[in-house]
């Protein structure tokens, strides 16, 4: 059971991850086209200014759990990297307990945002008039994925298997 958890929390980070590269390319391509229809050809896609601002929002959380999991997030480890490995192991996993809960907390209020903003059907105030819910989901599922990842570090520091 364990271990098909660990294996679900790596797919579903390293998918994640694919995911946030490849809205990277489309929002390098978004702004290329913007920067070559402007210089060149007086066009302008009236788009590329808000949907960057979606397409990065939703890179940098889908990308959440993958860089946890890599190790690509800042940890200060002045104190714990002087502390025997035992005591070490049960200190991350409080610092876990304690990000799993901040998380799950932002999670929670994510997803009511999301369903208000629906509800309330919002659109953004661009051109597009983008329905601002579809815009938070990315939020939504990279904060899901980012608990799992938290979640999953936690048991396998109580394990020991990491």
């Amino acid at each position: 059971m364990f271990r098909r958890l660990v294996a679900l929390e790596r797919f579903l980070s390293t998918l994640g991850a694919v995911i946030a590269s490849l809205l990277l390319l489309g929002l390098v391509g978004l702004i290329t086209v913007e920067i070559v229809g402007r210089s060149f050809f007086d066009y302008s896609t009236m788009l590329a200014d808000e949907y960057s601002g979606y397409l990065f929002l939703a890179l940098v959380y889908l990308g959440l759990a993958y860089t946890f999991r890599q190790g690509g997030h800042i940890r200060i480890t002045i104190v714990s990297s002087r502390l025997p490995e035992g005591v070490r192991r049960w200190l991350d996993v409080f610092a876990g307990m304690m990000t799993l809960g901040i998380l799950l907390f932002a999670l929670i209020y994510a997803w009511k945002f999301m369903m208000e903003s629906k509800e309330m059907e919002m659109v953004s105030e661009g051109v597009s008039e983008t329905p601002l819910w579809l815009t938070q989901i990315p939020m939504v599922i990279g904060l899901g994925l980012f608990a799992l990842s938290v979640f999953v570090f936690v048991l396998q520091r109580v394990r020991n298997d990491q």
